[in-house]
């Protein structure tokens, strides 16, 4: 059995010095905590099952939706792009010879508030031989299946969603389908399906090989049906805006005012910073990169983007008299003085800390290998000043 310490004595005196295998489990136990905390930021019990890289490919439209509000470090562009701060994509659990989808909606939380939900269907184009088909446009309806027992499209079933799609196009039609999810989260039984009906203008069914959309495994995985639901899952908190009213560099829309820090690999690990500069100044307070790792963390399995960000942090002193270039509150700048004239014992000066946090954004696999873009909310530090 080994021993947790070992004893010493020097000069008649008992020394107790933790053991290496203490040392290691005490090290183990901190970050075992550190990674449990991490997960709780991100609104996570645990992380979700690791996938063996290049096992699935994401859907290109989360992957196009993630450039378009995030940039290369995740930082959210412009908070205005999107809809609640979760979308969630689903690929159809059902293969059948119909037009038929069916969702697995359980990695929704019941808190989530459903904002908008969308089926997304492939059309291909026409074989050749229907190319001189007469019509020229097609009724395409969405119903939500009710009673699974009843095949007729006019019982059983709820119209979702219905338009007009030219027959000889091809490329992605989006259906907005919210009603029936939200019929779904508040009753999981209820979750039926979906079925897609395509008729002429006239009403008449039309022929299956005449209006086809991609499905099962016969066409590419980038081409599958899928449902795509935003949602906000109330995490959504008042972005930090602490920048005094008519400063010089108060920014004029929802934009980033700090450029993207090239980093060294020995940065990235350590991002520290000292107190004080190379002359033996203590240095003003400022904002310094702090890197975070995914790879380093042991998430890179489940994490399609960022593969990590720099988060920064404010380290410094606030030394009197206080400059604009500080950022000072009110609050700070009289706390200063205070700490000056030495008028209160046991006020310090004010803290370097940030005082304006932005976004970043997350794509990654969940349990159920259903690709997630999630925005969390006061992970960047934009700037710092004296508080």
């Amino acid at each position: 059995m080994l021993t947790a310490v070992i004893w010493i004595s020097v000069m008649g005196l008992s020394i107790c010095r933790p053991s290496e295998n203490q040392l290691n489990t005490e090290s183990e136990e901190v970050r075992s905590e550190a990674i449990k905390r991490l997960l709780e930021v991100f609104g996570m019990e645990d992380p979700p099952a690791a996938l063996v890289r290049g096992h699935k490919q994401p859907p290109q439209y989360m992957l196009d939706l993630y450039n378009t509000i995030a940039d290369v470090n995740g930082v959210t562009k412009d908070p205005t792009l999107l809809e609640g701060n979760t979308v969630r994509s689903f690929f159809n659990k059902l293969h059948s010879e119909q037009i038929e989808f069916l969702f697995n909606m359980s990695m929704v939380a019941k808190s989530e508030k459903i904002l908008t939900a969308e089926l997304h269907l492939f059309k291909l184009r026409p074989q050749a031989s229907l190319t001189f088909n007469r019509h020229h446009f097609c009724q395409v309806s969405v119903y939500q299946v009710l009673d699974s027992s009843k095949k007729n499209v006019s019982q059983g079933k709820k119209l979702l969603s219905s338009r007009l799609v030219p027959i000889h196009s091809s490329g992605w039609e989006v259906f907005t389908i919210t009603q029936a999810v939200r019929s779904w989260m508040s009753d999981e039984g209820s979750n039926l399906g979906l079925l897609v009906s395509v008729r002429t203008l006239a009403g008449l069914q039309m022929d299956p090989k005449t209006v086809r959309f991609a499905s099962g495994h016969n066409h590419h995985h980038s081409k599958q049906p899928m449902l795509v639901l935003f949602t906000d899952d109330g995490r959504r908190a008042a972005s930090l805006e602490l920048t005094p009213k008519g400063s010089d560099d108060s920014p004029a829309g929802p934009r980033l005012p700090f450029p993207s820090l090239p980093l060294s690999a020995a940065a990235r690990r350590s991002a520290r910073s000292l107190d004080y500069d190379e002359s033996g100044e203590k240095m003003p307070c400022q904002r310094l990169p702090l890197y975070v790792d995914f790879e380093e963390i042991g998430w890179s399995g489940w994490i399609v983007s960022p593969r990590g960000y720099n988060a920064y942090h404010c380290k410094g002193s606030c030394p009197f008299p206080l400059g604009q270039n500080m950022r000072p509150t009110n609050h700070a700048t009289v706390q200063s003085i205070i700490n000056a004239l030495k008028l209160t014992k046991g006020i310090e000066t004010p803290c370097c800390v940030p005082d304006k946090l932005f976004s970043i954004n997350l794509l990654y696999f969940d349990d159920d290998e259903n690709v997630v873009l999630k925005q969390y909310d006061d992970m960047v530090a934009g700037s710092c000043g004296c508080h």
